[in-house]
């Protein structure tokens, strides 16, 4: 028996059915039903809050590679080549976070023999992810990979690759690998941190160092919050001195001893680098510490005699005019000479014990401004003057009289 056309059209009508009620329901959902009135006498309700307008985020260019918002990557920085020609490449780690920010750049291992930078780098990239950052990470954990593999200072050619910035395409091995560091990496950042440690058997109390007559990098040092600021210019050369030139505001933060990887100073590095970023409101949380010692003048205190030298002093000593800071005997005639402070000050930096010879620096003695400035002011009080207290921030930079030989660092003052 043949099925008649109402049949036909009841079962149509069945299949559209569903179909129907589903556009209902999505174009009821699209429309909410109207509010019900409010009662008499009550208060109207607020108007909902205008969108912020966010900044454009986009995919950013490095290194011939494309970095999207949300990236985790790991990239490679060609730097020269091997004796054997093997491609030499510095490995360059990048977190770009999910919403707008500045770019900041973190380089260790400029010196091959100091460790302390380059696992304090390591373990902040570990940590952070990019839906914590505001803006963008770039990390440069072992910028000297020759020195490194060497456990040495210096490149293959006995350079150091941190009198070389910001080097040149043409130039010598050392001036190639500045210049693809600067150029690659360096330019692109609205500030940079430089890891270090101390040089040739000395140890440095963690601290930061940076040209303080700079608002910038003034800023950035505070930032940074390790308690201790020391005013340096920077040699022409070094990473830190070649960025701030190119208008990138840049600090070196200085803990340890090379050759080695010591915890304590580690940490002081990666909370640093956490309370930076949290002042920068990159991250997050944190506290920007509110008491610190700057000095705006430092000098080496230097051995008179050749032996072995011992010292029962620590780094962050407080010393006053004629403590005696360590003795210098000769192997042989048992004769002892004596390293007398000539200046009340702290101790920054210093040499461990070993064997040395007249005119090895031994003591970095951060002290105050010269007592003639006309206002008291107290980022250049010495440290002893401080206020149990937080102390009051400067307005801003003062003028810094030019530093003579004996406040620079042992190699960069003339031996």
């Amino acid at each position: 028996m043949g099925v008649g056309p109402f049949a036909r059209l009841a079962t149509l009508l069945l299949l559209l059915a569903p179909a129907a009620r589903a556009e209902d329901g999505a174009t009821s959902a699209a429309v909410p039903p109207a509010p019900a009135p409010a009662p008499a006498g009550a208060a109207e309700p607020a108007a909902p809050a205008p969108a912020i307008a966010s900044t454009p985020w986009h995919l950013v260019p490095l290194l011939g590679e494309t970095v999207a918002p949300g990236d985790r990557r790991r990239l490679s920085l060609r730097a020269g080549e091997s004796f054997a020609g093997d491609a030499v490449e510095i490995p360059v780690l990048v977190i770009r976070g999910t919403t707008p920010g500045p770019t900041l750049c973190f380089v260790a291992g400029v010196h091959g023999d100091e460790l302390n930078g380059i696992e304090i780098v390591r373990k902040v990239f570990e940590e952070i992810t990019p839906r914590d950052v505001s803006g963008m990470l770039i990390g440069v954990p072992v910028a000297n990979v020759h020195g490194l593999r060497r456990s040495s200072r210096y490149l293959p050619d006995q350079r150091d690759l941190n009198r070389f910035f910001p080097g040149h395409p043409g130039g010598s091995s050392a001036s190639r690998i500045a210049n693809a560091l600067f150029e690659g990496v360096v330019e692109d950042c609205d500030g940079l941190v430089d890891f270090h440690t101390g040089s040739f058997q000395r140890t440095n109390l963690p601290q930061v160092r940076g040209d303080l007559r700079v608002p910038d990098i003034f800023d950035l040092a505070r930032g940074f919050g390790t308690g201790e600021i020391v005013h340096s210019e920077g040699r022409a050369g070094t990473l830190r001195r070649a960025a701030s030139d190119a208008g990138v505001p840049a600090v070196t933060f200085e803990a340890g001893e090379p050759r080695r990887f010591q915890s304590r100073e580690i940490e002081r590095g990666v909370e640093g680098v956490r309370g930076l970023l949290a002042a920068r409101s990159m991250v997050p949380g944190g506290k920007l510490r509110t008491r610190h010692r700057v000095y705006y003048r430092s000098r080496w205190l230097r051995v008179n005699d050749g032996g072995i030298f011992l010292t029962q002093r620590k780094l962050g000593d407080a010393v006053e005019v004629g403590d005696v800071l360590g003795t210098v005997t000769d192997p042989v005639t048992n004769e002892r000479g004596t390293v007398i402070a000539s200046f009340p000050g702290r101790i920054i930096g210093m040499a461990v014990p070993q064997v040395v010879i007249p005119g090895f620096a031994a003591f970095h003695i951060g002290v105050e401004a010269p007592s003639s400035k006309p206002q008291r002011d107290p980022v250049t009080e010495s440290p002893e003057e401080l206020p149990e207290g937080p102390e009051p921030q400067p307005e801003g930079p003062l003028v810094v009289p030019a530093p003579n030989p004996e406040q620079l660092d042992p190699e960069e003052a003339p031996e």
